[in-house]
Parts: C-alpha cells; structure tokens; sequence
C-alpha cells in the first residue's frame, strides 16, 4: 500500500487549539522569533458549509497560521458553536488536535478511513478547497485533517 490510506505520508501541519488567540500566536511569536501572525476567522455557514457529526452547524473559529519550513502550526480558537475544535477544547483542554495531510479524492479517502472503524467528525469548505477531520483516536491517538485543493 503505497504511502498508506492517503496516498501520501507528508504531514503538511499540526492544528493546535487554544482559548485566546492572540496571547497564543503573541507566545509563538515570541519564544520563535517570529512575526505574529494576524488571525483570520473561517467563513460563515453559507460560505464554509460546516457539518459536524452529520449536521449542519454555524461554528467559526479564529486561526492563526506560521509556517516552520515544510510544518505549518495552525493555532484555532473556536467560537461557542458545536464543532471538533469546541468540543476538543471543552474535553481536553488546549493542546495538539490534528495533523493535516494533502489530498486527492476527499470523499475516497474519508470512506477508506471509515472502512477501518474511524468516523468523519467534521467537514467543510474553504476558499480553494474542503477539509475533513477524521477520529483517529483510537489507532493513532490524534484526529487526521484532510484537505483538498482545487
């Protein structure tokens, strides 16, 4: 099975939930020797098309994004709305939620994950592509963000 269930094994960035965006991406900007990054907020229902567990929801969240060679670390503070983020941060606390990789086929890769028992969390859209987080928790103890460029 040539680089696994996605057909590439390059992990493109970890996604860390926060409850204050801008004091985190100050501290990341801080202890890096960085610019801080100026945090964007994601599209609205109508634009980003947010489902979680199968519904549709209105969750938004602030992001934050800094690039560290090949990494990017994305920082995410969720609004009150139900998402991963918002659940994860409720459940967990702050810290590492998910690792993205770059995909082709979102809706093969999502099936060829769910055949070995993880489930689709959370999907949506952005400008230029859709993303999807995958429960992984179980066999890989993290949650798998897909994304997909047009």
């Amino acid at each position: 099975m040539e680089h696994g269930l996605l057909g590439n094994n390059v992990i493109t960035q970890v996604g860390i939930i926060v409850a204050d965006i801008e004091e985190s991406s100050a501290k990341f900007a801080e202890f890096f020797g960085i610019d801080k990054p100026e945090p964007v907020v994601t599209g609205s229902f109508d634009e980003a098309r947010t489902r979680y567990h199968g519904a549709d929801t209105q969750a938004r969240a602030k992001l934050a994004f800094m690039d560290f060679g090949s990494l990017q670390v994305e920082l995410i503070e969720p609004d009150e709305n139900p998402s991963t983020w918002r659940e994860f941060l409720d459940t967990h606390g702050e810290g590492i939620h998910h690792l993205a990789f770059v995909i082709k086929g979102m809706n093969e890769k999502i099936a060829a994950f769910e055949a070995t028992g993880c489930r689709l969390e959370q999907r949506g859209e952005y400008t230029g592509g859709r993303y999807a987080y995958i429960d992984a928790t179980g066999p890989l103890k993290t949650i798998v963000e897909l994304l997909e460029n047009d």
